[in-house]
Formats: structure tokens, sequence, C-alpha cells
């Protein structure tokens, strides 16, 4: 473990958009949630990873407040509670401003804590390697160094960043010479033989106080700004938020300052950042083909086939992705499969629902499923938790038809409070206010049936959060 004599925080970096693994990945369920394998998802992967050396009282992950409540359901997957490890922004505006609040939040409680940065959703396969390039980098930053682990190329990559390495710190690092966009094929080549060049991993590790000093100097009004917004681990109001500049930890503090190092790391990284990338990180069968789920294939080699329900017959395929989910299907060239992110992005531009969400959706109470959806018209599967209820709320522009399929359900609707068992149902007019409430020992199911002219999350008004606050400030 890395010795705690000055105090190590670490902190996971889980924001994201969810446009890089779609349609595995969503707005509303980005990256780090994505299963690869049927088990644990990417973040529970890597706080796996940490555990042999950091202090769980210390790991904190800064996230989306939209992503609260699935974040706290994947730690408390792992039997960790999640008091106090959560700090949500209500927008996202890249690495720095999360960085700098994490910090600030950090330093209320240790004045003179070293804080390791680390993506959320990246993998790692040689961890003893990883350990060890950790611990090495908290030493350094121990001596005032804004400390990176720098990814030793072996392949001349043009979706990454690169760092070139300057003069050596010591004998595990170089000072950082500068920071390079992603080249092409050719200038990728050419860093790769010079050998001083280095992926750039997105993990960081500092002294807590020496970085706001940095902030000060490079990025003041930025930090003015945040350090007014915090209280406690919360922060001002989301249109505050949003017009703080979007700016990567590179671009603020990286790229400026004269205190960066880099150590050079050989320890199996990569960031997933689109389906090539993954396909490149997972076991091959003796096709060279990756599969998993329900698929049937035949002559096709080089390949990326995931089905997560339906059956997917493949023929005659070379260097395809394919991704099944319930509601959108993926086929694409592996090696243009980065390009998928702005199609991706075109879904927002149109409104649709598949860019935000998958038709399951986690909530603190327990999830809902949208079985069907039409013009006036959706029904959808909702599953309450035993002891847990919705939020009270009403809607201005639909009804709903409430029917108890298992279970046990107190409701209120106006002015009526019912008991419903299974088979029993009851009709919600509009700006009629009601909630769910599980009173039974098992799982609540209610099939929900909406009508009207807008049947989107809009329209709902709430009267408490989904926990029965009626104070309806950011979830911390």
């Amino acid at each position: 473990m890395v010795d705690n004599e000055i105090k190590v925080f670490t902190v996971l970096l889980a924001g994201g958009a969810g446009t890089r693994l779609w349609p595995l990945s969503r707005e509303l369920f980005p990256k780090q949630f994505v299963s690869l394998d049927g088990s644990d998802s990417l973040i529970q992967i890597t706080i796996k990873r940490l555990l042999p050396i950091i202090d769980l009282d210390k790991l904190r992950i800064v996230c989306g407040e939209s992503h609260y409540h699935e974040i706290k359901r994947h730690i408390e997957g792992l039997s960790i509670s999640p008091e106090d490890k959560i700090i949500t922004e209500p927008y996202g505006r890249n690495t720095a401003p999360a960085i700098l609040l994490a910090t600030l939040n950090i330093l209320k409680e240790n004045k003179d804590a070293i804080v390791l940065v680390l993506p959320s959703d990246h993998v790692v396969s040689n961890l003893s390697e990883f350990h060890k390039k950790v611990m090495e980098a908290v030493n350094l930053a121990r001596e005032d160094f804004i400390v990176t682990l720098g990814i030793k190329p072996t392949y001349p990559e043009t979706g990454y960043g690169y760092i070139e390495g300057g003069d050596r710190v010591n004998e595990c690092a170089f000072s950082i010479k500068r920071f390079v966009e992603k080249p092409d094929e050719k200038t990728a080549e050419e860093y790769i033989k010079k050998g001083n060049f280095f992926w750039n991993s997105g993990m960081f590790a500092f002294r807590a106080s020496l970085i706001l000093k940095e902030f000060e100097a490079y990025e003041p009004t930025l930090l003015k700004n945040i350090r007014g917004m915090v209280s406690n681990v919360s922060i001002s109001s989301e249109e505050e938020y949003k017009k703080l500049p979007a700016i990567s930890f590179d671009y603020a503090i990286m790229e400026r300052t004269h205190r960066g190092a880099i150590i050079p790391s050989d320890i199996g990284w990569s960031d997933l950042g689109s389906w090539k990338s993954l396909y490149d990180f997972l076991p091959k069968d003796k096709d060279n083909n990756v599969i998993e789920g329900d698929v049937v294939s035949s002559d096709t080699s080089g390949s990326l086939i995931k089905s997560e329900g339906r059956l997917i017959v493949a023929n005659s395929l070379r260097n395809i992705a394919v991704v099944e989910t319930a509601d959108a299907i993926l086929v694409s060239d592996l090696d243009k499969s980065s390009g998928i992110k702005s199609m991706v992005n075109d879904l927002a531009v149109k409104g649709r629902r598949e860019y935000r969400t998958h038709i399951k959706v986690n909530r603190p109470w327990g999830y809902y499923v949208v079985l069907e959806q039409k013009d006036n018209t959706k029904v959808k599967r909702i599953v309450v938790n035993p002891g847990t209820r919705l939020s009270l709320q009403m809607h201005n522009r639909r009804c709903e038809h409430w029917i108890v399929a298992k279970g046990t359900a107190k409701v209120i609707n106006g002015d009526l409070t019912l008991i419903l068992d299974e088979n029993q149902s009851t009709y919600i007019p509009q700006k009629n206010v009601h909630r769910i409430e599980n009173i039974g020992e098992i799982p609540l199911e209610i099939i929900e049936v909406q009508i009207g002219d807008y049947l989107e999350e809009d329209d709902i008004v709430r009267f408490e959060d989904d926990f029965g606050r009626l104070d309806l400030t950011p979830l911390k």
C-alpha cells in the first residue's frame, strides 16, 4: 500500500457522454458503467484494481448529478459504502474544473494531501506494474512535481495525444518537454522511433496545495469561481457552473507548468475509446474474432460481434463491428469505429431517446423498462424495491394507468391513499399529485400506461426527490 504518512486521496473521474461505446453506453449510462463480460462494470474494475494500494476512506469519485444514483449503485455493488465518496457537478466542464472541485474538497479534510487522479473507464492488464508506477508517481508528487503516467507506445496510434519526455528527473521519470495533439501515422511512427514520446494516459499525481498555486498562476478566474461555489461537497446552480470554461487539465495546467514530470509506463493500458480499441484489448478466438452473446458466425474473421439479447447471424464478414442492444444495433467498419461519436451526436441533435438512455433505466428505488412508445402512448414496467418509493409528483400533459402485476403498493392518487395488490389498478388524471410505494417484502412490479401529447420526463413536476426529501437541491 502507498505510504500514507502524507495522506493520499484517490480521485476517479467519472464523467462522459456515452458516445464512444454506443449503443452499450448512453448519455445517462456512459462507458464507466458498461460491463465488458457481463460481470463488473469498468468503474468497478477500476476500484478493484486500486484496492491493494489505496485507502478506501479517501476514495472520491467526481461525476455529473445525473449519474449520481448509478455511481452509488455500482459502489454498493462492491459492498463499499458510498458515503462521502461522491462529488457531483451540475454540468460537465471537462477535466480541469472536475479536478479542481475535488481538490478543494479534499483540502478541507487535509491541508497536505497528495491527490491521485485516474479515469474511471480505462483498463490495465499488468496490475503489478501499474501498482509500482502509481507508487512512483505518488512519491514523486511528494517532491512537488505534478506527475503523469506516460504509456509506452506499442504501435503508431493516431487517436491518442502524445507527451514528449525531456531531461531525467530521477531514475524513473523525465521532465515534460511538450504535449502533442493526435498525430498522423507517419508522425506517430517517428515518435516511436525517437523513444521519448508516450501516450497521454490522463493519470496524474500531485500535492493538493501545489496544484492550487498552479491554478492561481495559470487559471486564476477558474479557481476564484469554483472556490466561490464550493460548500461542503456541493456547489451552486447549474447555470453558474455552466458558465465555467470547458477546459482540460492538460491545457489548464500540464502544458503550462514547470513542475511537470512523466513516468514511462508499460502497464497494458487502453482507454477503450472506440470499438476498435476494445477489440484490440479483448482476447480473440481462432478466427481472430471477439464474439459475445447469442452469435452464430460463418466465414467471419477480424470482427467484433456482441449480442445483448437477440440472435445475430454473421456471414462472410471482415473487420466489422456489430453490437446489438434491446433498442439499437450498430454496424461499422471496425477501423473506422471512432467515427461513431459524431453520428451519436447527431442522434442527440435529433432528440433521439437512444442517445440518452437504454430502455431499462436504473433508479434509486429500482428500475423501469420502456416496453413500447408511440406518438401519444408509452408503456413501462416499473420495478420498485421493498421499502422504497418514487418521488411525489404530477404531470401537466399526460394521464397514467397503473396496474399491479406483482407485490403490494401504497399509492397516493390526489386526495386518495390506496393499497393495491396484484391485478388491481388505479387511474391518475392529469395534474393529480401521485406516488407509488412498495410496502411489501418482494419487489413490486407495476405496468404503467401513459397517454397524452407529451410523454417525456420534462412533463414531471416533482414535490420531493426519490428519497422523500422536500429540499430539491442537487443530490450529493
